[in-house]
This record gives structure tokens, C-alpha cells and sequence, in this order.
């Protein structure tokens, strides 16, 4: 409901434009010709991967494939740009990449240890608390997609085109934590990785010479998710994977520029 909502409130002050913009200049044509750029920034579907490496210190574990499905993730702001190789045919491209890193520190010790650790509160007060130490964690993530789309005029509505194409993208993820601390078993590994293909429609109206307002949504998607722990250094991978179908997904807004 939500993502409806706000898509709603997207749409609308895009649709009023659009009619001013019909009323103003209807008899000229914006529509794009062979050799056009195009840059757009979108709200939709987050295709981004995200994963945390498990505690090396657990005696049991276990995986699950995480979620592919669109209507488990949040709105995200994107961007993709296209090139009109040929009149009515556009090659798409986006994505995007993070990198962060968490500089490690040493556990500080206190003065409970295991001979005090079961005491009451009461026993345990005036005593000092040990601190554990800080992981030294990389994180490490990005998504590639492209596409292709062939356009069609209608000849009812100027500067209006439908369109409708493919897709095909990948999202990585990857994070890494070692402690520095006598328990460890050496860095903990998550990672994870979507492959993703899509029939995708949509619409684009050409507002002005350099500027259009469009949406888009996928008929149909297929998902493919891999994710693997590897808790200690040493042990083999823990893996699960997914498949995942998807009827009318990932509906999208734009706002984009030609040029």
C-alpha cells in the first residue's frame, strides 16, 4: 500500500504537466531521433544487494536465499541512461556501486571473568565490564543492468510513445568482519548474488525539446538468487539459492532529460 501510495503522488503532479505542456505545444514533435542521448533519474524498484557475515563463534549453522521478491524492497532513487541507436530503438544502461570500510580496534578488557560472570547484580557491583572488540568489516556491493526497447508513436497524443523491451541485470554484495580477539576463527564471509530478466513496458512523454516524465512496469521477471556464509576460514561454503517469478513488477517513475 505504501509503495502505491507514494507512486500515486509521483504520478500526479507529472500528469498535470504533461496536460499543460499537451495544451501549449501539441503540433510540435520532441520525440527522440537516431543519435539521442538520454539520462533519467527514477524512483522504483531497488535491485540492490545486501548481506551481513555471520559470528564465527556460533556452534550450529544455517542459510537462507535472500528474499528477490520486489515487494520486499524499499523505493530507492536510481538513474539509466539510454542511447537511440536507431529511430524508435533505445539501448538502456545503469547501476551502481558501494564500498565501505570499518577500521577494526582491540577488546578492552574488565575485571569479569568466568569465575564471576554467573553472580547476582549485587555481587558483581564495583566490577568493570569488558568491552569486545570492534570488527574489522569490509562491505562491498553494486548492480548492473541493461536493456533494449523498441519505441511506438501514437498518433492520437503527440510527444506521447509507448514502449516495450528487455532487460537483463546482476547485483552483487559481499562483507567481511574479522575481530581481533584470541576466540576468532579467522574473517567471517557473507555474500550474495541476484541474476535478473525482464519484459518490461512503459510509457514517455515529451515534455519539452529536452525533457520527458515517464513510468514503466514489468510484465513478467525471473530472479535467481545465490547466497553462501562462510563463518570461518577453513570451512567450505554454506549455500542456498532461489528462483523467483514475478507478474506486473517493479513499477517505476521518471524523469528524464534528452539530449
Amino acid at each position: 500500500m505504501k509503495i502505491r501510495k507514494l507512486l500515486l503522488l509521483a504520478v500526479m503532479p507529472m500528469m498535470c504537466l504533461a496536460a499543460n505542456a499537451q495544451e501549449k505545444s501539441c503540433s510540435k514533435d520532441f520525440t527522440p531521433k537516431k543519435g539521442d542521448f538520454t539520462l533519467a533519474a527514477t524512483v522504483g524498484y531497488n535491485s540492490y544487494a545486501s548481506v551481513t557475515a555471520p559470528s564465527g563463534l556460533l556452534t550450529d549453522y544455517e542459510v537462507a536465499a535472500l528474499s528477490t521478491n520486489w515487494s520486499d524492497k524499499k523505493l530507492m532513487v536510481g538513474f539509466e541512461a539510454g542511447w537511440f541507436f536507431k529511430d524508435l530503438w533505445k539501448l538502456n544502461l545503469g547501476g551502481g556501486m558501494n564500498f565501505t570500510n570499518n577500521p577494526g580496534y582491540s577488546a578492552v578488557p574488565g575485571t569479569i571473568d568466568d569465575t564471576n560472570r554467573g553472580n547476582s547484580v549485587e555481587d558483581n557491583m564495583g566490577e568493570i565490564p569488558n568491552y569486545r572488540a570492534v570488527a574489522n568489516a569490509q562491505s562491498f556491493s553494486y548492480n548492473v543492468f541493461a536493456g533494449v526497447d523498441r519505441y511506438f508513436k501514437i498518433k492520437k497524443v503527440p510527444n506521447l510513445m509507448w514502449y516495450t523491451g528487455v532487460r537483463v541485470g546482476m547485483a552483487y554484495a559481499q562483507n567481511q568482519m574479522k575481530y581481533d580477539e584470541y576466540e576468532t576463527m579467522g574473517k567471517s564471509v557473507g555474500e550474495t548474488w541476484n541474476l535478473r530478466g525482464a519484459v518490461t513496458m512503459g510509457v514517455d512523454y515529451f515534455v519539452l525539446p529536452a525533457m520527458y516524465i515517464g513510468a514503466q512496469i514489468d510484465p513478467f521477471c525471473y530472479t535467481y538468487n545465490m547466497t553462501t556464509y562462510k563463518p570461518q576460514e577453513g570451512l567450505s561454503n554454506l549455500d542456498a539459492d532461489s528462483h523467483n517469478f514475478s507478474l506486473l513488477a517493479a513499477p517505476t517513475i521518471k524523469i528524464g532529460f534528452k539530449f
